[in-house]
């Protein structure tokens, strides 16, 4: 069992992982938009560019975004490597499962590091680039539940869990999600939708893209529909829940006109690309997101507001 005398720093580490996944969404989509905007090797070096810390000659909208994912992708390890060093400090204070997942967050940063610096030194290659936006996914999604467990009741031991259905749809509707991106992803950085509209060329991936968008939404939309039926805490999260919709149909709406516009407009790319990150998020602090202990008075500030740092 948790003690009080652990709720500020407790506390102060939910909020970091709240930061912490605002800061891997936006990694994520300036990547997106790197690629869109063709910057990936903007920066021709590694992990300096044009052999300094702050490029100033060289600088340009291009240099910038590739410049400024990089600095992002820094400032993120950095605070992985003090939510590390705090849960090792305070571990007899802190849940036990905190410090071995602190660690493989931090694991996992280097490896995004090292793909990161494999698409610059090979010169982008889909496979590396498509696994490096895997891993950011996956950072997303960890990050994400990892603030609604540190967000729950503080005797985290007593608090009742969500119900089974809920953590195998939420789960479900996190994998369908990334998987959708994976595929977009893929198509994206191998030039297959463009190559498909302008030759007829490489099609089987916007085919396969469009065709899996069906199941990715149906999962999430069922997810939505037991949640609203089944009553009682479930239902309780409506707000949340309707969110979740509302973003797979805008997701649907930004497809459709992202191919009918034939990839001419970058923004629309970049926001669909935001919006499915923002999926995997919201889907992935759904998932691990455990009912209020009423009996315990200190678990209402805390739980009332779990999801507002991070996606508020």
């Amino acid at each position: 069992m948790v003690s009080s005398s652990s709720l500020p720093i407790r506390h102060r580490l939910a909020l970091l992982a709240s930061h912490l996944v605002v800061a891997l969404v936006a990694l994520v989509v300036i990547g997106g938009a790197t690629r869109v905007m063709e910057a990936g090797l903007a920066c021709p070096d590694w992990p300096l560019c044009y052999g300094s810390l702050l490029p100033g000659r060289q600088m340009n909208v291009q240099v910038f975004l590739e410049w400024f994912h990089r600095l992002d992708a820094f400032v993120i390890g950095i605070a992985l490597l003090v939510q590390l060093g705090a849960a090792w400090w305070w571990r007899r204070q802190l849940p036990t499962w905190l410090l071995p997942c602190s660690a493989v967050l931090v694991l996992l940063v280097l490896v995004q590091g090292g793909l990161g610096a494999l698409t610059v030194l090979n010169l982008l290659p889909s496979g590396v680039v498509t696994a490096h936006l895997a891993l950011g996914l996956l950072l997303v999604a960890l990050m994400s539940g990892l603030s609604q467990l540190l967000l729950a009741p503080q005797a985290s031991s007593l608090a009742p869990s969500s119900p089974l259905w809920w953590r195998l749809l939420g789960g479900l509707s996190v994998l369908a999600v990334s998987a959708q991106c994976l595929l977009g992803g893929r198509m994206a950085t191998s030039w297959a939708a463009k190559r498909c509209l302008d030759a007829g060329q490489a099609c089987q991936w916007l085919h396969w893209h469009r065709t899996a968008a069906t199941p990715a939404a149906l999962t999430v939309c069922l997810f939505v529909a037991v949640a609203m039926v089944a009553g009682g805490w479930a239902r309780r999260q409506w707000p949340l829940l309707l969110t979740v919709a509302s973003l797979v149909l805008l997701q649907i709406a930004l497809g459709v006109f992202t191919l009918r516009l034939g990839l001419a407009q970058p923004s629309l790319t970049v926001a669909h690309q935001l919006v499915a990150c923002l999926l995997v998020a919201l889907l992935a602090a759904l998932t691990c997101r455990r009912p209020q202990l009423s009996a315990q008075p200190d678990a209402a500030p805390l739980d009332s507001s779990s999801l507002e740092p991070c996606h508020g």
